[in-house]
């Protein structure tokens, strides 16, 4: 047996239904789709999410909350303890990104207390946890908010 000689099993496949071929066909005038309407034309289609013209789930479904996404403020994150292995002593949005500890220099900025440092460091940032603040102040450094 060869490849090419491959059949699927008797009964295993129906033949292909040929529409609009006449009245002896079987399946001429109308090819299947009924009379009028939107179904019977060319181009009509079931989408998965039409209702047949019912108010849709998505607008039945009563909605609730609050979403403040327009005027809400995402802050980059860095830890005390990122800064500490850093070797700069002045160190701003621009030196966070040349470093790689944030993407954006534009965007705000808030450092986060997580970690020790020991080094007296000039930081500015758009904000500072207060676990930070109080770190880079008590070892003698200096913090500046924009």
């Amino acid at each position: 047996m060869k490849l090419g000689e491959l059949k699927p099993k008797k009964g295993a496949t129906h033949s292909k239904k040929r529409l609009g071929r006449g009245a002896g066909s079987g399946l001429g005038r109308n090819a299947g789709r009924g009379e009028k309407g939107y179904h019977s034309r060319s181009g009509s289609k079931h989408r998965p999410w039409f209702e047949g013209g019912q108010m849709p789930l998505h607008r039945r479904v009563p909605k609730r909350g609050f979403s403040n996404y327009l005027f809400k403020k995402e802050y980059q994150l860095v830890n005390v303890s990122a800064l500490e292995k850093l070797d700069i002593d002045a160190i701003d949005a621009n030196v966070l990104k040349e470093n790689g500890l944030v993407k954006y220099a534009l965007r705000p900025i808030k450092i986060l207390g997580d970690g020790k440092i020991t080094k007296k460091l000039k930081v500015t940032a758009s904000s500072f946890s207060a676990s930070a603040k109080e770190k880079i102040e008590k070892v003698g450094g200096v913090v500046i908010e924009q």
